[in-house]
């Protein structure tokens, strides 16, 4: 299937470089928030960034605004629906808004069109009935942040058609990705079933006082060769994130060892969300 419009719904900080890493790659794509304070947010970042990357001299004035001219923020889901070849949905890892989402724009969209989920953690078969066609629903999973990091999961689930996998496999490739096939379906896929082995032990070093957040972090880069420590990792990609994932697991399973750790309620409820709020484990604000 040929992709030339997309349509990214979720203007957070995965969404908008999503949207912003299609479009430096040619694609024609609309940025769509239900918040006017998030889409106004996530085009005030992609300025910034392509001006940037104009001061560096990574890119020059003309190209950023070719791109530019391809990148569009908007609040009208008609406008991100119409005439839209591939969805990539960013929004939160709740299954119900991932389907109130899918369900709105599936009413605008054309009967052709594949809905790719940015989800860290649960598959898309969960979720693929909010749509007309499951078979064109997929796990398509990048990291943070999503301008930087090479690789993107694809997920070959069980009500996945071959032609939406290919299609997908193949977009990720054109947008400059490196497409890694997760051939079945698995809470948290590959990477983050890893990644939060890592961060629920050193969670559990925290909550009981064995070594500061400080310490734990040098130990884990220093003896095991990671660039970031798991507790940096987490004020990076976001602490209401982990959160909201360990809690939507804790809804779906009833089992108590799957809450989120004391320190990240503490830090959630404080609105300490790491980077993006000022104050994670470390304080930005300095």
């Amino acid at each position: 299937m040929d992709i030339k419009k997309v349509a990214v719904i979720g203007a957070g900080l995965m969404g908008n470089q999503i949207a912003m890493q299609a479009a430096i790659y040619g694609y024609e794509v609309v940025c769509y928030d239900i918040k006017p304070e998030m889409v106004v947010k996530a085009e005030e970042f992609s300025k910034n960034w392509f001006a940037k990357r104009i001061a560096k001299e990574k890119m020059t004035a003309e190209e950023a605004e070719k791109i530019q001219r391809r990148l569009q923020f908007t609040t009208d889901l008609q406008a991100a629906g119409k005439n839209t070849d591939l969805v990539i949905e960013a929004v939160s890892d709740i299954v119900a808004i991932k389907k109130a989402a899918l369900s709105s724009i599936d009413k605008i969209t054309p009967a052709h069109t594949i809905y790719a989920s940015n989800s860290s953690y649960i598959v898309s078969s969960r979720f693929a009935d909010a749509v007309e066609d499951p078979s064109k629903v997929i796990n398509m999973h990048f990291f943070n942040p999503a301008l930087v990091m090479k690789i993107v999961e694809v997920v070959k689930g069980p009500h996945v058609s071959q032609e939406t996998f290919d299609t997908v496999y193949a977009f990720v490739e054109s947008i400059g990705k490196t497409p890694v096939t997760i051939e079945k379906e698995i809470y948290g896929f590959v990477v983050n079933r890893i990644f939060s082995a890592l961060t629920r032990e050193a969670c559990y070093l925290v909550d009981q006082g064995i070594a500061s957040v400080e310490d734990i972090d040098t130990a884990v880069k220093g003896a095991l060769g990671h660039s970031m420590g798991p507790l940096e990792t987490l004020d990076m990609t976001g602490i209401d994130l982990e959160y909201n994932v360990y809690m939507e697991k804790f809804r779906n399973s009833g089992d108590l060892a799957d809450r989120p750790a004391a320190c990240l309620t503490e830090r959630y409820a404080r609105g300490e969300y790491g980077r993006k709020s000022g104050k994670g484990f470390y304080d930005y604000k300095k």
